[in-house]
């Protein structure tokens, strides 16, 4: 019993090592730093992009921690969602987010359409079906189909395709944390580890800024 006694102390500290050493996160394994930062990353808040892809189940499993961490973060955080274009069969999607956001609706919506596509395997790729679902869910179709075929949504797309491949994105989700860092929801390890390495690399591109 005494040795029993005396091994729990060991077995503990072992473990909380363990623990710490899990906890790590590294450059390289959890995260890659962006050499040169661009010039966004000298502005005043810390932006943080997510790219994204409404059909993609990774990217809607990464919601209800991204949206936890979002109503927590501190002011001068802001988010900035970046539909991804790796194919020209995400488009659609694209040009939904980009005519739901110039009609203010995105706030509201933004997560209704993964529930839609994952939940109630609703397709959105056409465009009368995309004016039927926005129709549904409370706009005017024809103010929805003109911002939805608009030069400025169509400008928005092209930006998009050409962020992506600046950042050099190889799947979604990823994030670029103050245009410093690279994560995704595959070098964390999932996508409650993502979250957790936005946060890591805030704080970090906070105490950089502040050298």
């Amino acid at each position: 019993m005494k040795l029993l006694r005396a091994a729990l102390p060991i077995a503990i500290v072992l473990v909380v090592c363990t623990a710490a050493a899990t906890a790590q996160i590294l450059p390289g394994r959890e995260f890659r730093r962006l050499e040169p930062p661009p010039a966004s990353a000298a502005s005043a808040g810390i932006e943080v992009i997510e790219f994204f892809y409404y059909g993609c189940p990774v990217c809607y499993e990464t919601q209800p921690a991204l949206t936890r961490w979002l109503a927590a973060a501190p002011t001068d955080v802001a988010i900035r969602r970046v539909p991804a274009l790796s194919s020209e069969k995400w488009e659609p999607y694209a040009k939904l987010f980009y005519a739901l956001e110039s009609l203010g609706q995105i706030a509201r919506l933004h997560w209704p359409i993964y529930d839609s596509i994952h939940f109630w395997d609703v397709k959105l790729e056409e465009e009368q079906a995309v004016a039927d679902w926005a129709e549904r869910n409370g706009i005017e179709r024809q103010k929805f189909l003109d911002a939805y075929n608009s030069a400025d949504v169509a400008k928005k797309v092209t930006q998009a395709r050409e962020l992506l491949k600046s950042y050099d994105v190889r799947g979604v989700p990823t994030f670029i944390v103050d245009g410093r860092f690279l994560t995704s929801a595959r070098l964390a390890g999932g996508t409650k580890e993502a979250i957790e390495v936005v946060d890591y690399l805030v704080k970090l591109a906070r105490e950089e800024r502040s050298r």
